[in-house]
């Protein structure tokens, strides 16, 4: 057999196709942007609510999701990038300013609960730690309104880190919510060691539920984990009625998603004042 010509096989020599070529270059690219943006600080919180399962008009906490912007205001869509930037600096930074953002957002608002996410990484980045600490020194009440949400997969990364950490800011009344709940490979000997107040169940297990006979034994089995070390329970992802329902009925402490509410740049608790008072 004769070997392959490097014209006819460009590909089979290690030589990068042009497609791969063009998504590199739109990586960098945003990254640049993203890297810009936020040394101008271009960035603003997206909150999305956390209702309460069995009484769904009564919110129990928001989430605040980061939102970068470019130079035209238009939003970098976070799946273009956070890939990327997840283990480096910049990672740090949009966990810094997210932080920033949403202890402003406490401090403005008493009565606030609000969550923001955070990567396990963070908690050695002293920057970070210098904005946290600034926020809880400005406010004695934001610690015990101040929810942290670590994924799961970023967690067991570093399970010791996290569990001091935990330990540590639990003590001064911070919450802690293991997001993404079921999507990873927990090792569950952790979860007895790390005392999350709140276990976010993955959407995939969630969208489409009610009709789903896999997803139910899923979703209950997680339930009955977290019960078992008394841990609050979100379902995520919630696009339905019938899902809401069916979450509701299988003893879902809290439901979040779409057909509660879209994540959104106004400030709900500021938009429904202005609506009572008109």
């Amino acid at each position: 057999m004769s070997a392959h010509n490097p014209a006819e096989y460009p590909y089979a020599e290690g030589l990068e196709s042009p497609l791969s070529v063009a998504n590199d270059l739109r990586t960098r690219e945003t990254l640049a942007m993203v890297r810009k943006a936020l040394d101008e600080r271009r960035a603003m919180l997206a909150f999305q609510p956390v209702v309460q399962a069995r009484m769904s008009n009564r919110t129990a906490f928001y989430e605040g999701f980061i939102r970068i912007l470019d130079e035209q205001g238009r939003v970098l869509p976070a799946r273009d990038f956070m890939h990327a930037v997840e283990t480096n600096e910049t990672g740090r930074k949009i966990d810094c300013l997210s932080l920033e953002l949403g202890l402003a957002a406490l401090t403005e608002e008493p009565g606030l609960r609000l969550s923001v996410n955070m990567s396990a990484r963070s908690i050695g980045y002293p920057a970070w730690l210098a904005t946290l600490e600034r926020g809880l020194r400005a406010d004695s009440t934001i610690a015990e309104r101040l929810i942290l949400e670590i994924t799961e997969s970023s967690a067991m990364l570093m399970p010791d880190l996290v569990t001091v950490f935990m330990a540590e800011m639990q003590g001064r009344g911070i919450c802690f919510a293991l997001d993404d709940f079921g999507s990873g490979y927990t090792a569950f000997r952790y979860l007895k060691d790390f005392y999350f107040d709140i276990i976010k169940i993955d959407g995939t297990f969630i969208r489409g539920i009610s009709t789903n006979p896999d997803n139910q034994v899923l979703a209950q089995a997680l339930i009955s984990i977290a019960r078992h070390f008394d841990m609050f329970t979100v379902a995520e992802s919630v696009e339905t009625a019938e899902d809401a329902r069916y979450l509701v009925d299988i003893g879902m402490d809290c439901l979040q998603g779409y057909y509660f509410g879209v994540p959104s740049t106004d400030a709900p608790w500021k938009t429904s004042r202005l609506a009572k008072r008109a």
